[in-house]
């Protein structure tokens, strides 16, 4: 118990901007003690306010107090330092960088756990306290302590910007709203962080629905590069085989005509030899003959000579004349020849089968089908036709659909149409009920004195002059009159020029973010081209502009 009112001394005789024991202690018209250099601080803070006022009761002075040391207050808080007890936070209770610190705290500032967005200060539990504590600080609106209190408000009326500007895209306060500011295009804030929470959830369903889609397409490709691995892999052992067949082909060829040509090289040389041979013996043969003939020349005996005679007769008969006729020395090089000829053929064959296969391989076509070019003629464009109707939900209540929901009309009178929270209110427009997405091509028949043909995303505005086509960053629309083309977007004018015509193509590439519009006569003519970056599903629109139009038509081609 004793300890219990030493604790309550120690907080009763605190700052409650420092939460330290008071220095200096001085005492303001309300009550409240601070100290002296605690109070100078927080007042310097004010001045640029123009108002000063207390810390915990936040009530004000119309002039900067000049302050007093409390001298028996300063004589109270040095006995109870004598105790040796001194208030300290823990060092989890200061604030890091990370933290919001508390904007009373002088000095090391602690935690900040709420933010009043009346007083627009971050508080701790200690500096908090007040607000639970007194009744007209009870009304004012706690918060989850957050940084940048101070750029939630206006920095002309001070006040909380609790609206929205369409017009000039920022947030102002309730008096801005009256002045500068004022005009159908401005709502509160609450709603229109609710459109703009109906927009992000669109968006990141779109997102979601593209990373699916993404992962799908790079499972699609991962597919398609062990495919071609595959079959790259298995050309390369084919092809290896099939020129390995040939390599053994070509050798067992080769092989072939050099076992043949020794072969008859060796039967060639063996009957010259045996001829060379005879020959040999032959000419022995002459020789002794001859012999034998100049020794019976130089005989002297008669009867001798008589005698062998008639041998020599014989001998003189026998002896053949016949000369041996060679061949020039071309015996085996019309196999070189034949040979030759035949590398020339394979040379050739291989030249000509090689520069095929070169273009073979050449052709193979490994991108996917979403990855083609872009259309050139008009029957390329139709292989992406889209079958489009227009949405009766959206359409102003002077915009007759019929055919089907494929042609819509201005008329003079209002229709019976529901009350839809996607009907165009302001201008006579009305939206298709199917989405755009991928690559798409559709043609808008056209018959009066003008039309904007424009493309949009659902969450579009239908009220307000941001409901007009080409009005906004998120419209991109064509002005299609019996003079002259002109494309608008985000309120932009660009004059077109092109052959005029009733029809009107439009070619849309979702994912490469092009919009092409063209002119459909008896050929295509591009008349523009918008090269952006799509966010949600896109959806065809229709502007009939004004009354003096009644009769208007617009209707969507049947191309299929």
């Amino acid at each position: 118990m004793a300890q219990k009112g030493v604790q309550l001394d120690r907080e009763t005789f605190s700052c409650s901007i420092c939460l330290d024991l008071l220095k200096d202690p001085v005492t303001t018209p309300c009550g409240h003690s601070y100290c002296m250099s605690c109070i100078k601080s927080f007042w310097d803070e004010e001045d640029q306010k123009r108002i000063h006022s207390c810390p915990q009761c936040r009530q004000s002075f119309t002039e900067r107090l000049v302050l007093k040391k409390n001298t028996m207050l300063a004589a109270l808080v040095e006995e109870l330092k004598k105790t040796g007890l001194q208030a300290a936070p823990a060092d989890h209770c200061y604030a890091g960088p990370d933290d919001v610190a508390c904007d009373i705290c002088t000095g090391r500032k602690l935690k900040a756990v709420k933010s009043c967005l009346t007083c627009l200060a971050s508080y701790c539990e200690r500096h908090l306290q007040s607000h639970y504590d007194r009744a007209p600080l009870k009304k004012h609106q706690l918060v989850d302590a957050f940084e940048k209190l101070q750029d939630d408000f206006c920095s002309r009326h001070y006040d909380l910007e609790m609206m929205h500007c369409h017009n000039h895209r920022q947030c102002i306060c309730y008096l801005c709203s009256f002045y500068k500011h004022k005009g159908p295009n401005t709502v509160s804030a609450a709603a229109e962080m609710t459109q703009r929470g109906r927009v992000l959830e669109v968006s990141r369903q779109y997102i979601q629905q593209t990373i699916q889609d993404r992962e799908k397409d790079v499972k699609v490709l991962q597919q398609e590069v062990e495919a071609i691995s595959l079959s790259a892999d298995k050309a390369v052992e084919g092809s290896e085989k099939i020129f390995t067949q040939l390599i053994r082909l070509m050798d067992k060829r080769r092989s072939d005509v050099k076992q043949q040509l020794r072969s008859q090289q060796k039967t060639e040389v063996s009957r010259v030899k045996e001829l060379q041979k005879k020959l040999e013996q032959e000419i022995t043969e002459l020789k002794r003959k001859d012999a034998e003939l100049e020794q019976l020349s130089h005989t002297q005996d008669n009867n001798k000579l008589l005698h062998n005679y008639p041998s020599l007769s014989q001998l003189r008969g026998s002896i053949d004349k016949s000369n041996i006729t060679l061949r020039p020395l071309r015996y085996f090089e019309d196999v070189t020849a034949a040979v030759s000829e035949i590398r020339d053929k394979v040379q050739h064959i291989l030249s000509e089968r090689c520069t095929n296969i070169s273009g073979t391989v050449t052709k193979v076509n490994v991108l996917p089908s979403n990855l083609q070019e872009a259309p050139k003629t008009r029957a390329d464009f139709l292989k992406y036709s889209q079958d489009i109707t227009w949405d009766p939900n959206t359409a102003h209540t002077k915009v007759l659909m019929s055919e089907g929901n494929r042609r819509a009309t201005l008329m003079s009178q209002q229709l019976l149409y529901p009350s839809h929270p996607d009907r165009f209110t302001d201008c006579y427009q009305v939206l298709s009920r199917e989405s755009l997405t991928g690559r798409c091509y559709w043609e808008v028949e056209w018959r009066g004195w003008g039309v904007f043909i424009a493309v949009t995303y659902k969450t579009f505005c239908r009220a307000g002059d941001r409901c007009r086509f080409g009005y906004s960053d998120e419209s991109w629309a064509l002005y299609c009159s019996k003079r002259h083309y002109e494309f608008r977007h985000n309120k932009i004018k660009t004059p077109i020029s092109g052959p005029k015509s009733s029809r009107v193509g439009m070619y849309l590439d979702y994912s490469a973010g092009t919009l092409s519009f063209y002119s459909v006569s008896k050929a295509m003519t591009l008349l523009h081209t918008v090269q952006t970056t799509f966010t949600q599903p896109l959806y065809a629109g229709l502007w009939l502009r004004d009354l003096f139009d009644v009769g208007t038509t617009a209707e969507f081609c049947k191309l299929k």
